[in-house]
């Protein structure tokens, strides 16, 4: 089976990108793969673990080394049964990342949380690399943490005994992609965890599944339509997953608000990307960008044609 890669640069956000591929390399029982590329941060950076950035050449492969090596050891002291690998790449980060990609079932970075208002940053290698890959990349913020994932226990402390909390799908019905809806649904059969199935739909038009209903229906109709076409699609997902319990949400208004609202109470958002066969670089469609700045938990950006 192939590993999943987590790419790491020595800043707590990377960090948190690794424990949560750690956690999902040993639900999936596949090998996690540490990877530095590139050039490390500048004097000004402050390492999570208190490795200074080092300079060009052996010093940058030293100060690689040790990441690699603390990172291993902390992630082996959580996970004592994990198959963990390193890997140093001198490539610069984002031909680094999407040719590890190739080759990795998921691929995990971090994004920094700058606050309520302003959401994620993520930086210009991640979005590079979430327009370019042709596999699965999850973006987690820093200061995730397992207990995160977990619905609180009976005094409102968070814990990692309780149920997950649900896996959030950002459903798009005009193309409902299967690698996006499967991913979806075996994220959930992992975690035992409930499908939150959002569609956002205007009143102008409903785009049922295969066709495009009138918009001369009230809005009544209109919902009901939605939430049919809905269930059309899902049907044949439900009776592949017999046991993922799936709750269909089919809301007025732009996707993009309704998914960062509903990932406050998720353990994992997943949301599709089209593959684009453009001249230069790929591109995030406007929902899935706003995603990835707004949202609260780990998302999951899933291409697809």
């Amino acid at each position: 089976m192939l590993p999943i890669t987590v790419g790491l640069d020595g800043s707590r956000e990377g960090l948190a990108a690794a424990y949560w591929a750690a956690r999902e390399a040993a639900q999936r029982e596949v090998t996690l793969r540490l990877l530095n590329a590139g050039d490390p941060p500048g004097p000004q950076y402050v390492s999570f673990m208190g490795i200074p950035p080092s300079g060009a050449g052996d010093a940058q492969g030293q100060w690689s080394s040790r990441l690699l090596r603390e990172t291993e050891r902390r992630l082996a002291e959580r996970h004592p049964g994990l198959r963990i690998t390193t890997r140093q790449d001198r490539e610069q980060a984002v031909p680094a990342l999407l040719t590890a990609a190739q080759d990795s079932d998921l691929l995990v970075l971090g994004s920094r949380r700058l606050g309520a208002v302003t959401g994620f940053l993520v930086g210009s290698v991640a979005l590079a690399v979430v327009a370019r890959t042709q596999r699965p990349v999850v973006l987690v913020r820093a200061g995730e943490s397992a207990e995160d994932e977990h619905l609180p226990d009976a005094t409102g402390t968070g814990a990692i005994i309780t149920p997950y909390r649900d896996v959030v799908l950002g459903l798009d019905l005009h193309s409902p992609a299967d690698a996006v809806v499967e991913f979806a649904f075996e994220a959930a059969r992992r975690r035992a965890a409930s499908l939150r199935v959002v569609h956002g739909w205007t009143p102008a038009a409903v785009y049922g599944y295969g066709a495009v209903l009138d918009s001369g229906l009230d809005a009544a109709e209109l919902a009901e339509e939605a939430r049919h076409g809905l269930g059309d699609v899902l049907r044949p997902w439900k009776d592949k997953f017999p046991g993922v319990q799936v709750r269909e949400q089919a809301v007025i208004g732009g996707a993009g608000r309704h998914l960062v609202h509903a990932s406050r109470d998720a353990s994992l958002l997943v949301v599709g990307r089209k593959q684009r066969r453009a001249p230069v670089g790929g591109r995030i469609g406007p929902v899935t960008h706003a995603v990835l700045q707004h949202a609260w938990a780990p998302v999951a950006v899933v291409p697809h044609d």
